[in-house]
């Protein structure tokens, strides 16, 4: 028998399988398009990439959803995205966690499909953003055990440094009904810093500098502050440079020094950069004081 690896959903919510878009009664409105004639999913799933790369989102959406009904991860991937950010399409939360969960639910852990893991874990990740916060006005309630879940699958069955940092914040605000433990928090930072995802480096390196329940170590810290500004230039990660110059400007020059010996040996061993991508930052939400983690504004995700 194939086994999927699935969460329970909080509530009575279910998901329709047929139309694609079974939460609020209604089909999307290009993708209810009569696609062309294909023969296979992945021939429509090919069309609708071309013509996704070629600006026609009427005519991808249309083909991407038939790819998608089809079984196709990656055509499922793309539609969520396109939703989630509004890429062509009018933006719609619950749409994208449509797809995304599909991937999430139907994924095979027995026998995965290794040619589009990157795109299913992303879709762990956004679903359990999607649980954290819940979707307003809609039947997807905030979930924060099933978020917990799916992070922890991500990071540690992936090790996707988002679902890491996600996994991370949840420890350090206690969300869920989990211990507030920082140490687990910095454990699993310092796992995505290693992979030089920017965020985790941030916030690694301001816990670090201020001994936010860990071990004070300012020049370590000032060090994974400097990596993350450096790899950090984007107008929406104004969060790091601004964390990174007031840790900055209450160093002493003996913390300045360690960091900068700290950063010219680290500089010399090589790490993979990893970016947090483009879907995963549009659905994070600016959290607290200093990071844009995946939860509500309210305080410290």
């Amino acid at each position: 028998m194939r086994r999927r690896f699935a969460f329970a959903i909080i509530g009575s919510m279910t998901l329709g399988l047929a139309p694609a878009f079974a939460f609020d009664g209604s089909t999307s409105d290009p993708s209810e398009k009569i696609p062309k004639n294909f023969s296979d999913p992945n021939q429509a799933l090919r069309a609708g990439l071309a013509d996704l790369k070629a600006g026609d989102a009427d005519a991808a959406a249309a083909e991407l959803n038939y790819a998608a009904e089809g079984g196709q991860d990656l055509a499922r991937w793309k539609l969520g995205e396109m939703y989630a950010d509004g890429q062509g399409v009018r933006q719609d939360d619950l749409k994208a966690y449509h797809y995304f969960n599909q991937m999430v639910e139907d994924y095979d852990e027995d026998q995965p499909d290794r040619r589009n893991l990157s795109a299913i874990s992303n879709a762990f990740v956004a679903v359990g953003v999607y649980c954290l916060n819940g979707i307003p006005n809609s039947e997807v309630r905030a979930d924060p055990g099933r978020a917990h879940e799916l992070f922890q699958y991500a990071a540690t069955i992936f090790g996707d440094p988002n679902a890491q940092y996600n996994l991370a914040h949840m420890y350090t605000v206690g969300a869920g009904g989990l211990p507030k433990d920082n140490i687990a928090a910095v454990r699993w930072l310092a796992v995505a810093a290693q992979k030089g995802h920017a965020p985790s480096q941030a916030l690694l390196g301001h816990m670090l500098f201020m001994g936010d329940g860990v071990p004070r170590q300012r020049g370590r810290g000032l060090m994974w502050l400097e990596f993350a500004r450096d790899a950090a230039p984007a107008p929406s990660d104004a969060w790091i440079r601004d964390l990174y110059q007031r840790d900055l400007e209450s160093a002493s020059d003996g913390d300045r020094q360690a960091a900068a010996a700290f950063h010219d040996a680290r500089a010399k061993q090589a790490f993979p950069s990893a970016p947090v991508r483009d879907v995963v930052k549009f659905i994070l939400k600016p959290l607290g004081q200093y990071s844009p983690l995946a939860g509500t504004p309210a305080s410290p995700q």
